[in-house]
């Protein structure tokens, strides 16, 4: 079996590095995105040849702005007063579920602080069940904690950017599109860079007791995974409930009883509303995704840990699946500046092509990207255990199915989104 041509050294500096360039990417389009002021400008000439929004009859550019900035600080307030009310009770189910964890995992072996045979090597010994009880328990913690500072952080700029859009939407659908892409981008590289950078960190921390013991290590680690999918549920669960609730009480009371159109600002239940879609749809959304992300590596990790890579103490080969996650975050970064940099939207039908292109561009990158850490990150041959039984696998096998599964994705994006816009269209 050929040693791989990435060293233990190389991934030590690439993963966090790569991790730490999407956490500054993002503050970077966050800072952008802070640049349309939410006050005045004289030398503003108003709305431009194409404006989305019509101002008020009698109104100017001073009315339209400050209006716009009170109903984002509205929905701001309310977004963040729901969330820190949800996360109290969040925070009891947080601690009342790691108990549990502990309590089911410690008690397989009866709390036994005695090493016990690998599973799949046993003449060498793991560490004891009880240690895998607190790591996994540590583990959950941290994930549950990342997944609630994920969607926090999402709700946030979704919140800061929403009057920001609608003033530069006044402007031209261009302006309003890169912001509203900018904000986005924030949520999506502050997610994936911060699960990646929490996650290694873990990994690093949690080797230091575990040492070679892989097996024990990687069991104790998808804990990770389970916290970021438990606080998902509430979010989403949680938002969509409050928001369908208020738009009901918006409709009959304002339109039925008060004659107040619908989506008017001057109902409190619209607030309420708008509140509900930026902690489920957003909020929501980012600590979902952080969940998929975490539950999705955390797996990848436990697969690798039971091969070769784990029998020979390979760490390179161990973080292959971080390794894709780091690439992707430079592919993203690059195809994030197609949209907002490199070309310019102009009308709305440049919209839908651009959205495209981010995928056909992400894709394309991304394949080559993964060709390069399946080439330096991985042996050429290895072997992983499948119920028991060993079985040899090539690098590029291990390519193969990772373009397989992102080509797939990507079709099914595409033609969701065409079925959609068939149906508005109808």
């Amino acid at each position: 079996m050929a040693r791989q041509i990435l060293s233990e050294m190389g991934t030590e500096i690439m993963i966090p590095v790569c991790a730490v360039i999407g956490i500054a990417f993002s503050l970077l389009q966050w800072i952008l995105v802070s640049f349309v002021k939410l006050s005045p400008d004289k030398s503003s000439k108003g709305s431009s040849k194409e404006p989305l929004i019509e101002e008020e009859e009698g109104g100017t550019d001073h009315s339209v702005i400050m209006k716009c900035a009170d109903i984002q600080n509205a929905i701001s307030q309310g977004a963040t007063s729901f969330l820190y009310t949800e996360y109290q009770y969040v925070g009891v189910f947080m601690v009342a579920f790691a108990i549990l964890i502990f309590l089911f995992l410690g008690s397989v072996e009866g709390f036994s602080t005695k090493s016990q045979p690998c599973s799949y090597d046993t003449s060498r010994m793991c560490k004891p069940a009880l240690a895998t009880a607190v790591f996994s328990t540590i583990s959950f913690l941290l994930g549950a904690v990342t997944s609630v500072v994920s969607g926090f952080l999402g709700m946030r700029i979704a919140t800061y950017a929403n009057a920001r859009t609608t003033l530069e939407a006044r402007k031209g659908v261009g302006k309003a599109f890169v912001v509203a892409f900018r904000s986005g981008a924030v949520m999506g590289f502050l997610l994936a860079a911060n699960g990646l950078l929490v996650l290694y960190a873990a990994i690093n921390l949690f080797k230091v007791y575990y040492g070679d013991d892989w097996q024990g290590l990687f069991e104790s680690i998808t804990g990770y995974g389970l916290g970021g999918s438990s606080m998902a549920l509430f979010g989403r669960v949680g938002g969509g409930i409050y928001t369908k609730a208020a738009d009901v009480g918006a409709d009959l009371v304002g339109k039925v009883e008060r004659n107040i159109p619908e989506d008017d600002p001057r109902n409190p239940a619209v607030i309420a509303d708008n509140v509900g879609d930026n902690v489920g749809d957003i909020a929501g959304m980012g600590s979902d995704l952080f969940g998929s992300y975490a539950e999705s590596s955390c797996a990848a990790l436990v697969v690798a840990s039971i091969s070769s890579f784990g029998m020979s103490h390979d760490f390179t080969a161990m973080c292959y699946p971080l390794l894709i996650s780091s690439m992707g975050i430079l592919v993203c970064l690059i195809t994030t500046l197609f949209a907002t940099d490199f070309f310019e939207i102009r009308n709305v039908k440049e919209i839908e092509p651009a959205l495209k292109n981010q995928l056909i561009i992400s894709t394309v990158l991304m394949t080559f990207g993964i060709a390069i850490i399946s080439w330096i990150a991985l042996p050429t041959t290895f072997t992983i255990f499948s119920f028991g039984q060993q079985k040899e696998v090539q690098n590029w096998q291990v390519f193969t199915a990772y373009i397989n599964r992102i080509v797939s994705c990507r079709m099914q994006m595409i033609t969701h989104y065409n079925h959609e816009r068939q149906i508005i269209f109808l």
